[in-house]
Parts: structure tokens; sequence; C-alpha cells
């Protein structure tokens, strides 16, 4: 048996506000492509906002446009958040994410 591989599109929108020039919140989101599905799914990646700014809603209203854009084009979106991030738990659970289970990872 030998092991084929195929290459996919994946394809990523940055998602950021600034103030004054300066980058104060982003977000990144990944649109990845399978054989199962018709249409991609997404990973939200790399939420930031600048730590003076946290709980004014910035985040919110930045994960809103990024949630508005997934559902025009996935059928799912998914994110990874640190066990450390109780309150980025808060926020995604607020905006109608799911624990859905762990994250596994290797560092290279």
């Amino acid at each position: 048996m030998k092991i084929k591989t195929k290459n996919i599109d994946v394809n990523g929108i940055k998602f950021y506000i600034e103030k004054d020039g300066k980058e104060i919140a982003r977000a990144y989101l990944y649109l990845m492509y399978n054989d199962l599905h018709d249409k991609p799914f997404g990973l939200l990646e790399d939420v930031f906002v600048e730590e003076s700014l946290r709980g004014q809603g910035i985040g919110t209203e930045l994960l809103n446009e990024v949630l508005g854009e997934a559902r025009k084009r996935c059928y799912k979106l998914i994110c990874t958040s640190r066990y450390s991030r109780p309150r980025v738990h808060s926020l995604y659970e607020k905006l109608g994410f799911k624990d859905h289970g762990k994250e596994f990872r290797m560092d290279f």
C-alpha cells in the first residue's frame, strides 16, 4: 500500500482594528477544504486584543465580523484556546461556540 498526497487549497482572511495607526485587535479566519464537504471549514486563529483595551467589547465586535464571514463561507468553524484563558472561553461560549474537545499540539 502506497500513501499518496494531493495539494489542497487554503485561504486566509485577517480581520483587524487599528487605533491611531496601531493594530489593537486581530483575528485570522482560515478556510480549509477537504473532499468530504462542498464548503470549507473555518479555523479561527490568533485572536488578540491589546491588553489595556480588553473588556470593552472590541473582541466581541471583531469576532462577530469573523463569524458573519464564516457563516457565509463555511460549514463549521473551529477554534482552540489554552486552558489558562477562562475569559476567552467565556467570550467564545457567549458567541455560541461549544466546548467540543481537546487540542493536541506539537511544536516544531
